[in-house]
Parts: C-alpha cells; sequence; structure tokens
C-alpha cells in the first residue's frame, strides 16, 4: 500500500528546510536544489510542488508570518491591558530559540525583498500586519488624539521591527532579558502621565 504523505505537513518541512539552508549558507542558496538535498528529496519531487526559487521563498516567508499569527492567537492573553500588550508584542520578538530562527530568516526574506517583488508584497503585507497591531495597542493603552495615536503607533512598530534587527544582527548585545525590559519601559511610558 502506498504512502499516504500529508501534504501540509510536506510543505511545513520544506518551509523548515529553507530556512536551515538560509540559516547555514544565506538566502542566496536556498535554491530549489539545495532546498531538496536539505529535506531529502529530489530536486524534481519538490519542483512539483514549488515551480521556482521565488515560489518556495514566498512560500517559505508566508510560513513564518503564519507561525507567528499561529502562536500569538493560542497564548493565553491577561484582561488588564498593559500586560496582555506585554505577553502579545513579546510574541514578536526573538525571545527563544523557534523565534530566533524566525527573526533571522525574516531578515534574510527582508534582505532579498529589496530585489524580488514577489518577496517584496510577502514583507509589506506582514509590516503592514505589524502596523495594524502597534494601531491596535495604541489605541488600547492610550487616550490620544488621532494625529498623537498615528506617531505613537509608528513609534511602537519601529521598536518592534528594531528589536527585531538588532537581535539578528547582534544577539550577544540585544538579549532576550534586554528585548523584554525595553518593551516594558516603553508600554509603561506610554501608560504612564495623561495616558491610560
Amino acid at each position: 500500500m502506498p504512502k499516504i504523505v500529508d501534504r501540509n505537513e510536506r510543505r511545513r518541512e520544506l518551509a523548515e528546510a529553507v530556512w536551515r539552508v538560509i540559516r547555514q549558507d544565506g538566502v542566496e542558496q536556498a535554491s530549489v536544489r539545495n532546498v531538496a538535498r536539505e529535506a531529502g528529496l529530489s530536486a524534481g519531487s519538490l519542483r512539483h510542488i514549488f515551480s521556482t526559487q521565488s515560489e518556495l521563498l514566498q512560500f517559505a516567508m508566508r510560513t513564518v508570518i503564519d507561525r507567528v499569527e499561529t502562536r500569538v492567537a493560542g497564548i493565553a492573553v491577561p484582561d488588564e491591558p498593559r500586560a496582555a500588550a506585554q505577553v502579545v508584542l513579546e510574541q514578536l520578538l526573538p525571545l527563544d530559540e523557534e523565534r530566533r530562527a524566525e527573526n533571522e530568516v525574516w531578515v534574510a526574506f527582508s534582505a532579498r525583498a529589496m530585489v524580488d517583488d514577489h518577496l517584496r508584497a510577502v514583507r509589506d503585507d506582514a509590516y503592514d500586519r505589524l502596523r495594524g497591531a502597534a494601531e491596535h495597542w495604541i489605541r488600547l493603552l492610550t487616550d490620544l488624539g488621532p494625529e498623537e495615536q498615528d506617531v505613537e503607533s509608528e513609534r511602537l512598530f519601529s521598536l518592534i521591527d528594531g528589536l527585531a534587527l538588532h537581535a539578528a544582527l547582534r544577539p550577544d548585545a540585544a538579549t532576550p532579558e534586554r528585548l523584554k525590559a525595553v518593551l516594558a519601559h516603553h508600554l509603561d511610558q506610554l501608560t504612564q502621565g495623561g495616558r491610560r
């Protein structure tokens, strides 16, 4: 009897193979052939699922987004808004090995997206979602007017994105404890002095 292959599981394994290749050798080495070898498949088998490197990279990039969203949806969130913001926004930072891997791959994808229109669209979608999350938390945590909310949303968005980038580039300095402390300090400032 032929083995039944779970297509979703196979695609998840392929995304993880892409990430391993990128983390070991860089995004330029994430060819269909190299990823197939990493996944233990023939290049021909992989081409049945992804016909081009761009399709493969787009899928792997979207998988990072899906994993983050699934993780956020699955956590217990406190009722108090300030505590809830800390818990949710920490999920976007590379505080453990799984999130470090996602973050390193995301940084590599973001650099590649500067020259790949398909990846740029995926990157822009992710950044729009992150900015939307920042807007949500600023509305929830503050009672600022629209213009100030917009500025504070951009600042929170930039803080999360910047902390993640620093963690990818200098993990020795941008430790998980440091990232959490900077986020906590910023959220404390937001919720003090005329704010909620």
